[in-house]
């Protein structure tokens, strides 16, 4: 079993070129190029070295992880043979994807790098940017668009032809203007240097790209870009709660936020039912701010932060549904509820003295019974049929008449309430939400009380010239008019 010697040609010419890589390049008797298209190459050809290069692998697969494992497949065949010499593009060990998977392989071959210069420091020169600011380095074959961070210079490289740079393009106009203005740097270092400054919207138009091309983005220098950057929203949050920040927003508890948190859940609530999607973004926002309100409250207590509220929710998720981050098989939905139920169960902590205890208190009254019916159903304790439930809706019905005749309010109240806990029941039954369908029963009468009031005002009346027989027609009216 012979080594693989692995050595990189650099980012310009052949001048550039350390001697012991030259050395290694004249002496070796077993040379492989990953590439030809490299500025270096007809430089050696002409002094003699030659060379068989990979170039129409890429024209056999249409993944570039392929062609990578044919390479690399081959390298290692050849090593059976004895000692071979492997060229790529800059250094070894920046952006060659099958120099780590050779390394990967040391346990089975000899692998041995020897080094080369980087492309970075000729790029950096060409754009004229010190790396120290900060700055993320991407290939442009395989990144995924929440990777990329505007508040650092990036360097997206491999961009091999248009279809990768439209990629960049999409992913970059996702969080960006279309004039941002990006730089196409095309063999940096050597004698073909080309450094091309364009609107990102023009990136995949660029006359010249080739497998020594990357595009650099400038660090974004103005907050109003990263606007839709949850780091931006901290630091806001952070900003507003700090000592020069706003004194309402300084001065608020867990407790005071309480009532803000309830009637922005309700306002999303609303913004759903309407389907309007503006104001449903405006409305999760609200629900998000104050989220992040508490998050930065815990923060300033020393109590916890926002990074603990991800952390414990992502980690919850992920064990919660093995059935897709583990190897756990489900068929249906209802096995689903079945293993999140049981998975929540063992993650109690607490031993709890009712199973109603696992139901949250501050819940509006109306789900909070329809919660209570659901636990009890759980353990079997719960009509089969709904014909028994619509009994006790009359019985209690029946109830609440006997107490009205007595003029006790505390005991009618409390019949009252067994009433509306009866009538919560029939809609767990037909899986009706009751908090959902009373918030529709309130828009209804909105809508055709509204309409009472126009028509009211249209024709010149006072409320107390009207009847109540004639009030209930225009409100059949409105029922006839579908509100």
């Amino acid at each position: 079993m012979g080594t693989i010697t692995i050595v990189g040609l650099g980012a310009g010419d052949i001048d550039q070129l350390p001697v012991g890589v030259y050395r290694t390049l004249k002496q070796a008797k077993c040379l492989f190029l990953r590439t030809k298209d490299h500025p270096v190459v007809a430089q050696l050809e002409t002094e003699g070295i030659h060379a068989q290069s990979f170039d129409d692998v890429y024209e056999t697969y249409d993944q570039f992880e392929q062609v990578y494992e044919h390479i690399v497949k081959d390298l290692c065949e050849e090593a059976k043979k004895g000692d071979v010499v492997y060229a790529v593009p800059g250094h070894p060990l920046v952006a060659e994807r099958t120099v780590k998977l050779l390394m990967e392989k040391q346990s089975d071959i000899s692998v041995r790098i020897e080094g080369g210069q980087s492309f970075l420091d000729a790029l950096f020169t060409a754009i004229g940017v010190d790396p120290i600011e900060g700055f993320q380095f991407i290939d442009a074959t395989s990144f995924q668009p929440d990777e990329i961070q505007l508040r650092n210079h990036i360097v997206f490289c491999q961009v091999y032809d248009s279809f990768i740079a439209s990629d960049v393009k999409l992913a970059l106009l996702e969080k960006l203007p279309h004039d941002y203005p990006v730089f196409i740097v095309d063999a940096a270092g050597s004698k073909r240097e080309r450094v091309e400054k364009v609107a990102l919207y023009e990136l995949d138009r660029a006359t010249t790209v080739s497998n020594l091309t990357s595009v650099y983005v400038p660090k974004v220098e103005h907050d109003e870009l990263l606007y839709h950057d949850f780091t931006t929203l901290r630091r806001v949050i952070a900003t507003l709660r700090g000592p020069n920040g706003c004194p309402w927003d300084r001065k608020q508890t867990h407790e005071s936020l309480k009532k803000y948190l309830l009637e922005e859940t309700y306002e999303l609530l609303d913004a759903i039912d309407r389907q309007d999607d503006e104001n449903m973004i405006e409305e999760l926002g609200d629900v998000l701010l104050q989220v992040m309100l508490h998050a930065q409250i815990g923060e300033d207590e020393g109590m916890f932060s926002i990074d603990d509220v991800i952390r414990a929710i992502t980690e919850k998720m992920v064990r919660r549904h093995p059935h897709v981050f583990g190897d756990v098989h489900v068929d249906h939905a209802e096995e689903v509820v079945r293993n999140w139920q049981a998975i929540k169960q063992e993650e109690k902590e607490k031993v709890f003295d009712s199973l109603l205890d696992d139901v949250a208190k501050a819940l509006p009254s109306t789900l909070r019974a329809y919660e209570y019916q659901k636990k009890a159903a759980e353990v079997g304790f719960d009509w089969s049929e709904v014909q028994s439930m619509w009994h006790k809706v009359e019985e209690e019905m029946n109830e609440v008449k006997e107490e009205a005749d007595r003029m006790d309010e505390e005991k009618l109240k409390s019949e009252f309430g067994d009433l509306l806990f009866a009538l919560i029941n029939v809609c767990r039954y037909y899986k009706i939400n009751p908090e959902e369908a009373l918030a529709m029963a309130n828009e209804k009468f909105y809508r055709r009380f509204q309409y009472i009031e126009q028509k009211v005002k249209q024709q010149g009346g006072e409320w107390q010239a009207y009847s109540l027989k004639q009030l209930d027609d225009i409100w059949e009216e409105a029922k006839r008019e579908g509100l």
